[in-house]
C-alpha cells in the first residue's frame, strides 16, 4: 500500500483549517496488522488502538516535528512541505512498525476545525520494520506535497 491522505485532510486544507507554519505536528508509528481507511481514519482517536504501545524506547503520542522548509515545486507543480528527520531509538528491547502517520496536534473542533488532532498523512512502511534494541529507527525525507489534492 502506498502512502495516502485521508479525505477529511483535503476538507479541511480547503477550508483553512491547518497552518503548517504554526500548528503542532506529531509522527506516531503504527503496530503490526494497522491498515489505514482514508475514509475513516481522520483523527488521532480514530487510530490510537492501533498505534504502538510505550516501551523500548516508544512513547505513546509520537514525537513532535519540527518543519524544515514549505516551497513551491515549479518543476514538479506542486507545494513541498518537508519535516526534520523523526527519529526513536530502541532501548530494552527492538521497535517494529508498519509505518507511521502524521497528525496535526493543533486541530480541535470547539476551534472550529473539523477534526480534533487530524490526520495529515500515512506514510506505509512498505512491509514490518523492525530496528533492535540499541539501534535507531528513522524516517527521513519527510515530505508533503499538494498536487491538485491527490487521491
Amino acid at each position: 500500500m502506498a502512502n495516502q491522505v485521508p479525505n477529511s485532510y483535503k476538507t479541511m486544507l480547503m477550508k483553512a483549517q491547518m497552518d503548517f507554519d504554526s500548528d503542532t505536528f506529531k509522527m506516531i508509528l503504527m503496530d503490526l496488522g494497522f491498515t489505514f481507511n482514508k475514509d475513516t481514519h481522520r483523527s488521532y482517536s480514530d487510530v490510537s488502538a492501533y498505534e504502538l504501545p510505550t516501551g523500548n524506547g516508544y512513547t505513546v503520542g509520537g514525537i513532535t516535528l519540527t518543519l524544515d522548509a514549505i516551497t513551491t515545486d515549479n518543476v514538479e507543480d506542486r507545494c513541498e512541505v518537508t519535516f526534520l528527520n523523526g527519529t526513536w531509538t530502541a532501548s530494552g528491547g527492538s521497535i517494529s512498525t508498519v509505518g507511521a502517520i502524521i497528525y496535526n496536534d493543533s486541530t480541535d473542533t470547539a476551534s472550529g476545525d473539523d477534526f480534533t488532532d487530524a490526520i495529515v498523512i500515512w506514510m506505509d512502511a512498505n512491509g514490518v520494520q523492525t530496528v533492535a534494541d540499541g539501534a535507531a529507527l528513522t524516517v527521513s525525507n519527510i515530505m508533503i506535497t499538494q498536487e491538485d489534492l491527490p487521491e
